[in-house]
């Protein structure tokens, strides 16, 4: 294939702007819009009418143990997921976020846990915290995806594709790849968040705690599974079971999890409405 057919790749660097000598990365500014738009629909999905599930002042607390969740969990699922050999010869790192390093599936536990604690410590309904941290998520996933896009990192598979594009960072190897970020912004992100959007709204989901949030894991792990094809495997841990990603294989037991949380809210009795 010509390199001239290629789409050329949008070096925009990862510096979003500065403010004096402190410099503000894309993916730091995708957490923390995504963090915000995520509180800002969960509220207006608040102030719905019945079933109510958390007060606006529920939502506002929320956010603070969302983003603990997210932020120290996403860091240990990568330590322990993709690099604990390394992390374990290396603890002071651990903790080192600015040198980047972060799990979605950790991230999702995280984000679980302090759902879990929250929800316990307010008297509310776990599953229905749950559902609604569940619908604000692809958000940041579409934020997330479009950052690691514009940092080059997490490019896709070797492809003669007419829209592969060949990435800046030298260990792509300077081949066209596939713009797999692209494609788990779209699967992971717009299509999840409008799946969720509708049944939020058009369907009895909402009644039925833990429905959504099941959802939202059976859909996230099928779209993760799907775009993995597309998505070169991380350097150091390449395929695994069965030519898997660790991607893939992560997503089995999320994709199950959900199923087993959407056939328990449907056999529970529905909210009153």
């Amino acid at each position: 294939m010509e390199l001239a057919l290629l789409i050329p790749y949008p070096d925009i660097g990862t510096v979003a702007f500065r403010i004096g000598p402190v410099a503000i990365r894309w993916y730091a500014l995708a957490y923390v819009v995504g963090l915000m738009l995520a509180w800002w629909y969960v509220r207006r999905v608040a102030e719905k009418p019945l079933p109510k599930l958390m007060a606006k002042r529920d939502v506002d607390d929320l956010l603070m143990w969302a983003t603990l969740g997210v932020v120290f969990g996403g860091r240990l699922g990568y330590v322990i997921f993709y690099k604990p050999g390394y992390y374990i010869d290396n603890l002071g790192e651990v903790l080192s976020l600015w040198r980047g390093g972060m799990s979605f599936h950790g991230g999702m536990l995280g984000v679980i846990l302090a759902a879990i604690l929250f929800a316990r410590a307010r008297k509310l309904n776990i599953f229905s915290v749950g559902d609604m941290c569940a619908c604000a998520a692809p958000i940041g996933l579409f934020l997330g995806r479009l950052a690691n896009f514009v940092n080059g990192e997490l490019w896709g598979r070797a492809t003669d594709a007419s829209w592969a594009m060949i990435f800046p960072d030298p260990r792509s190897g300077g081949v066209p790849r596939h713009p797999s970020q692209l494609y788990e912004a779209f699967l992971e992100g717009f299509v999840l968040f409008v799946l969720l959007f509708l049944l939020l709204r058009y369907t009895r989901a909402r009644t039925r705690p833990g429905e959504l949030g099941g959802i939202f894991l059976m859909g996230y792990a099928v779209a993760r599974i799907v775009s993995e094809l597309f998505r070169e495997p991380d350097a150091h841990l390449g395929f695994l079971f069965a030519g898997a990603t660790m991607g893939q294989l992560l997503s089995v037991p999320m994709f199950l999890i959900g199923l087993y949380f959407v056939i328990r809210a449907r056999r529970k009795a529905a909210l009153p409405t």
